[in-house]
C-alpha cells in the first residue's frame, strides 16, 4: 500500500501527449528492445522528436533501456552500442478513490501457502499475515502521524470527535462480495497499525455507508 501515488498519477499524465503516447505504445508491442531510429521510423517523425519522447517516458519510468550493438560486430572498429528502449519493469496503477488490491492478493497468496505448509486454517493466517503487514506500515511510518499514514494508504481518515473514521475502503469491490473474509483481514491490518503507532484507538467493525468497514474509536482515558 505505500504506493506513491503522486508520482505513478504524474508518469500517466505523460501519456496525453499524442506523440508520446503513440511512441510507447509502439515500443510495448515490439518483441525486441527497439532503437530511436526504429521508433522515428515507425511512426514517420523525426528522429530527435523520438528521442525526446522515448527520453522522457524513461523518466517517468515508463520505459526501460538498455544498450546493444546491432551489427553484430565486436571488438575495435565496431561502433558505440545503441540506446534501445522497452518497457519497464514499473508497474503503475491509479483508482480514484485509491484501491490496494494488489494487497489484498498478496495477503491471500500467502495465507493459502502458510496454511499449506503448516496444515493451519487459511483465515487465521490471513488474519496473522494482516496484523503482521499492518504493523509493518506504522513501523514505516515512525514518527508521523497516525492520520498521515492512514492517508497515505488510501483510507481517507477523517476526524470524528475522538474517533478516526475512514472514508474509503481500499478493497471495496472484494469487501462487497467476501464481506466477513475481507473486513476482518481489514480489521486486523488495522489494529496492527495502530499497534505499531501506539496511538490511543481501538480498531472495531463499525460497518456505515461511504465508510470503510473498521472505525478507529478512541481508547483515551478508557
Amino acid at each position: 500500500m505505500d504506493t506513491d501515488w503522486n508520482a505513478g498519477l504524474q508518469a500517466v499524465a505523460v501519456l496525453e501527449e499524442p506523440t508520446r503516447r503513440r511512441l510507447y505504445e509502439y515500443v510495448v508491442a515490439q518483441a525486441e528492445p527497439v532503437s530511436r531510429d526504429d521508433a522515428a521510423a515507425a511512426l514517420a517523425i523525426p528522429r530527435t522528436t523520438a528521442a525526446f519522447h522515448l527520453d522522457r517516458l524513461t523518466e517517468e519510468g515508463l520505459l526501460a533501456t538498455c544498450f546493444e550493438r546491432r551489427t553484430g560486430r565486436t571488438g575495435p572498429g565496431a561502433g558505440r552500442p545503441a540506446k534501445l528502449y522497452h518497457r519497464s519493469d514499473t508497474e503503475i496503477e491509479i483508482s480514484l478513490p485509491e484501491r490496494q488490491y494488489a494487497v489484498a492478493g498478496h495477503l491471500l497468496a500467502a495465507a493459502i501457502e502458510d496454511a499449506e505448509a503448516t496444515g493451519g486454517s487459511p483465515r487465521a493466517a490471513v488474519d496473522r499475515l494482516a496484523r503482521e503487514y499492518g504493523e509493518s506500515l506504522g513501523r514505516a511510518g515512525a514518527g508521523l502521524p497516525v492520520l498521515e499514514i492512514l492517508q497515505r494508504h488510501g483510507f481517507e481518515p477523517r476526524l470524528d470527535g475522538d474517533d478516526i473514521a475512514l472514508g474509503n475502503c481500499p478493497f471495496r469491490r472484494l469487501a462487497a462480495d467476501y464481506t466477513q473474509l475481507v473486513c476482518t483481514m481489514n480489521l486486523n491490518l488495522l489494529a496492527g497499525l495502530v499497534s505499531a503507532t501506539g496511538t490511543p484507538h481501538e480498531a472495531q467493525l463499525a460497518p456505515a455507508p461511504n465508510h470503510c468497514c473498521v472505525r478507529l474509536v478512541s481508547s483515551a482515558g478508557g
